[in-house]
């Protein structure tokens, strides 16, 4: 089965080693191809600076580092991201708090739809010329 997140190149950034490992198992499982898990700030600049990405999944707190300057970088690019976190809108980057959020815990579908939303294009009205 065929999805619309199928081939999708996803940057994963986040610090707890199973609620990462348990994004990657969900986002290779929908036929995505997953970049990290990145665990630390300074990775996930670097990550971001020297590849291509389709999209990103963030965590909001990266081991005490906000990771404000991965989604300015993310953001520069015109790539999507989806948060994923324990913290309510008020913890999210302050330009950034119309982005999608996930909140911990979270379903699969959850993340799954909100990735897709995010990353596919806007419906244009197409009329035809009368």
């Amino acid at each position: 089965m065929r999805t619309a997140l199928e081939q999708l190149r996803v940057l994963v950034v986040e610090d707890e080693f199973l609620v990462a490992m348990l994004i990657k198992d969900i986002l290779e499982a929908a036929g995505c191809v997953v970049m990290g898990p990145v665990p630390r700030l300074s990775e996930a600049l670097d990550a971001v600076d020297h590849d291509t990405y389709d999209a990103a999944i963030l965590d909001v707190n990266l081991a005490g580092e906000r990771i404000d300057p991965v989604a300015r970088a993310l953001s520069r690019r015109n790539v999507p991201f989806v948060f994923v976190t324990g913290y309510g809108p008020g913890g999210l980057p302050r330009e950034f708090t119309q982005r999608p959020r996930v909140c911990k815990p979270f379903r699969m579908d959850d993340l799954l739809g909100t990735l897709t939303s995010a990353v596919k294009p806007p419906i244009e009205e197409v009329c035809p010329a009368h």
